[in-house]
């Protein structure tokens, strides 16, 4: 079920209305009944797989945090990760590195190859909840956080379906706790979980879901062969859909968590104000940055062996970071270009820190620079292949022109801006959703009419599933 849908609405509010009537111990046993059913609903044939890995790390946990040899712990942690980023390799990219041995295969001429007569089907939310077990047991092991002692709390924390699909990834010492410990209604968290969801809403349903229309046409082919302004308008009604869509999932993430009495970690801070790359990254998709800093970039070495270490690093991080979006070159690519513009930015600072200009035009340029490498970079993520990635910046060259393109502007124009408009008001003041605050109750219930009527008035009307639902 999709979260723009009517089927999840109304499994919320059961879900809420039933967990709030409910001690303790039976909400968890319930909230975590209701989260596998959400998964089945999606595909029930991954519910074993996904309880068989959160089994597995949960034993293992508990075997580190009890055994004081260090050989025997790393042995464990080991296991730990084999298994985990086996299974989401596996499933992940078998088939893509079968495509690409296939294409290799042909370059050398090597051909009557039979092909495989099955395809690996991927486990919808396979790569969050495994980040997020990963995240748990390197904590245990560093014993930076105690090992549950309950399975059906550990189970929950994995499996808590707000987050289940598509994030936020949460830091186990930040959700674990309030797993297992009781929970109580306040009548202000959960209007602020109203008030979370119809932003998300509104921002996917209202602004990505029309910003599709013109992304799709641009990439598909409707507005014509790849031209200077087809190019335009595709990557920047794309990255307004992107934006729009996975920021809009996690609002109504965040909020339905917050109905739940759980406080789910600020994904997004307006990540097109950014004035550099590093920047950009810690305002955009905050918790999957965070884990690849942590988990991955800092492991490798961060920036204590060396200048060229650090580059080094820096690459590698975002190239697995691309990769970990999707098994395609092309995500390796987007991956690749931010990488190389973190260790550029690092080379010129020194430190990687840009510091922020205080003359007023000064900080539009930086923004605009930075907007537009990043819309260059999600020419790659959009398209489906290398070469039609390369065709797409290719039609730059091509100046032809036609009314339709001024047209589909002003359509995506209206869109863009409402949202970099909620972006300026959420940068000033600092609010986690639309006038966020104290005693600001009757703005906020007007807001919310307003954002209800827009939903209804001007939903695209489109069957999209979130963009982040495949990863």
């Amino acid at each position: 079920m999709f979260f723009d849908s009517t089927v999840y609405l109304v499994f919320l509010l059961i879900v809420v209305a039933i967990f709030w009537r409910l001690q303790f111990r039976a909400q968890n046993y319930f909230l975590l009944a209701a989260s596998y059913f959400f998964y089945g609903w999606w595909d029930w044939r991954f519910l074993a797989l996904m309880a068989m890995s959160t089994t597995l790390d949960f034993a293992i946990a508990r075997k580190i945090e009890s055994t004081e040899d260090d050989r025997i712990r790393k042995r464990l942690l080991m296991l730990s990760l084999v298994a985990n980023f086996s299974i989401l390799g596996f499933f992940k990219y078998f088939n893509f590195f079968i495509d690409s041995f296939d294409h290799v295969a042909h370059a050398f001429g090597l051909s009557g190859i039979p092909p495989l007569v099955w395809k690996i089907v991927l486990p919808p939310a396979i790569s969050f909840y495994t980040f997020q077990e990963v995240a748990y047991i390197v904590d245990v092991y560093k014993r930076r956080l105690k090992a549950s002692q309950s399975l059906s709390e550990y189970a929950l924390f994995v499996s808590l379906f707000p987050h289940l699909i598509a994030g936020p990834i949460q830091r186990p010492s930040h959700l674990l706790p309030q797993v297992q410990q009781p929970r109580h209604w306040d009548s202000d968290k959960g209007f602020d979980g109203a008030m979370l969801i119809l932003e998300g809403l509104f921002r996917k349903v209202v602004i990505a879901d029309n910003c599709a229309l013109i992304a799709n046409a641009a990439f598909g082919g409707s507005f014509g062969e790849p031209s200077f302004f087809v190019v335009l308008l595709g990557t920047y009604a794309f990255a307004f859909q992107i934006y729009g869509d996975f920021s809009g999932y996690s609002c109504i993430a965040r909020g339905s968590a917050q109905l739940l009495g759980f406080h789910f970690m600020v994904n997004f801070r307006q990540p097109y104000l950014a004035q550099s790359l590093q920047d950009f990254w810690r305002r955009w998709h905050i918790s999957l940055s965070n884990w690849l800093r942590d988990y991955l970039y800092i492991p490798l070495g961060g920036n204590r062996k060396g200048k060229i270490r650090t580059y080094v690093n820096l690459l590698l991080t975002m190239l697995l970071g691309g990769l970990w979006h999707g098994a395609n070159w092309t995500f390796v690519v987007w991956g690749g270009i931010h990488g190389a513009g973190l260790a550029i930015e690092r080379l010129i600072s020194g430190s990687g820190e840009i510091s922020e200009s205080k003359s007023h035009f000064a900080r539009w340029m930086r923004r605009l620079i930075i907007f537009n490498v990043v819309c260059v970079s999600w020419v790659f993520f959009r398209s489906p292949s290398l070469s039609e990635s390369w065709a797409q910046l290719g039609g730059l060259a091509n100046w032809k022109w036609d009314e339709v393109y001024l047209i589909a502007a002003q359509f995506l124009g209206a869109f863009a801006l409402t949202i970099m408009a909620i972006d300026l008001v959420l940068e000033k003041s600092r609010a986690e959703f639309l006038f966020g605050g104290e005693n600001r109750r009757r703005l906020q219930v007007a807001t919310g009419v307003v954002l209800a009527m827009l939903i209804t008035l001007f939903g695209a009307n489109q069957a999209s599933a979130f963009i982040y639902f495949q990863f």
